[in-house]
């Protein structure tokens, strides 16, 4: 009510030029910043895929129900890159992009971006980077993590290794694929048929016939390859670093090195999917794709659910509210080996958690298997990226009810931070 009198073309009295300015400092006047940090397997915008083009579309709506400006932002890094190279990519976008008025600034990462997102604002903080690059820091509101390691993932210690490394590149090309297409060629399904080859009691396979389809699989997709993706795969071939410092050894020391910036608000999200059952997996037989991707991602759970007591991924205590809130989702207090098929669910919080559910790692970004109707719905609209479009089969029945949930959270505590 009290603005009403400039949107009738009145100047404003004292008092109300004084609310206005404190509105302004407040940081609600302002156009907020949000950049999104991707992690393992993702990218920011690949031969007009836009990898976050959901949660984007989220972030923005919801700024603007609430009619505050918003400008939402994709930090391009090397995907597998050590977490030093990739803050530092971090850090010159944000300095090239926030301008100087002291409006806020927000981070967002998701999996290996979250990591970016803290060490960047972390007061020890020592990076490559030129004089000046952190004077936005100041203005930074919140640091938010999507499904990451803060504790490190036993699946990059599987990854570190040769076999690993092969099945690292094909896992990437295939996320690519599968979300900006719908799914691989037949000729790559078929490949990855053979990838899994025999199922043994614990959902494993033979490393021996994981090189094998790898290579298949990554001789059917040259084709395919724009420039732009063929530079994103060998990336990964060339840079893994971050895969050796995302082990829970290695990531034992990040925990000890780096600090949280006071007057920051850090806030978390925790999924975990369903433990994969040979039952389940059956289900599948008459639907080929169906059945590798649901085979594919119980061997991922499986290498996540590897524990050892001497870096466990997860912190001793998560707190009162953290663990009521986790008891009171799934009905028990999850153990050390639940995950989301990529980064153990007690490695996945840090500050205060806002939302935890059943999802898979790529879900909470967003991308879902989604209804026929908004399937058909987009056909009309002539809009592909609007259709959710599923990679890895969990299980997880995640869907736009618990996105949304989860994206109000992201949102009201960006907004309550300022």
């Amino acid at each position: 009510n009290w603005t009403r009198p400039l949107r009738r073309g009145r100047p404003p009295s004292e008092p109300l030029r004084r609310s206005l300015n404190a509105f302004k400092i407040s940081g609600f006047w302002m156009r907020h910043h949000v950049y999104l940090a991707p992690g393992m397997f993702g990218f920011g915008r690949l031969a007009s895929y836009d990898y976050f083009v959901h949660l984007r579309r989220a972030i923005e709506s919801r700024f603007a129900a609430a009619g505050i400006d918003v400008a939402v932002h994709t930090v391009e890094v090397p995907p597998t890159a050590s977490i030093r190279r990739r803050s530092a990519r971090l850090v010159d976008l944000v300095s090239r992009t926030a301008g100087t008025d002291g409006s806020p600034v927000h981070l967002l990462g998701h999996s290996t971006g979250g990591l970016d997102a803290r060490l960047v604002a972390s007061p020890t903080v020592h990076l490559p980077i030129s004089r000046g690059a952190l004077d936005w820091l100041p203005r930074l509101a919140t640091v938010t993590t999507l499904s990451t390691p803060h504790y490190g993932t036993p699946l990059a210690s599987f990854f570190a290794t040769v076999s690993g490394q092969r099945m690292l590149h094909a896992l990437s090309a295939l996320t690519f694929i599968a979300l900006s297409v719908g799914r691989p060629p037949l000729a790559a399904v078929s490949a990855l048929v053979g990838l899994v080859g025999q199922l043994d009691g614990a959902l494993g396979i033979e490393l021996g016939v994981l090189d094998r389809s790898t290579n298949a699989i990554l001789s059917v997709l040259e084709p395919a390859r724009s420039d732009e993706v063929r530079a994103y795969l060998e990336a990964i071939k060339e840079d893994q670093g971050a895969v050796i410092q995302l082990s829970p050894e290695a990531m034992d020391l990040f925990q000890a090195g780096i600090e949280d910036r006071p007057g920051v608000r850090y806030q978390s999200t925790a999924a975990m999917a369903p433990v994969p059952s040979v039952g389940g997996i059956a289900k599948q037989l008459l639907h080929p794709w169906q059945l590798v991707s649901s085979t594919l991602f119980a061997t991922l759970w499986k290498l996540t659910a590897a524990y050892d007591e001497r870096y466990p991924c997860a912190a001793p205590f998560a707190g009162e509210v953290a663990e009521a809130m986790l008891a009171r989702t799934f009905g028990r207090s999850p153990g050390a080996r639940a995950n989301d098929g990529v980064v153990p669910l007690r490695s996945q919080i840090w500050g205060e958690l806002i939302w935890c559910g059943y999802g898979d790692h790529l879900d909470v970004l967003g991308h879902f298997p989604d209804s026929r109707e908004m399937i058909h719905r987009s056909a009309e609209l002539g809009d592909p990226s609007l259709v959710h479009r599923d990679w890895m089969r969990s299980g997880s029945a995640f869907d736009r009810a618990r996105f949304d949930e989860l994206c109000d959270a992201v949102v009201r505590g960006m907004l309550a931070a300022v």
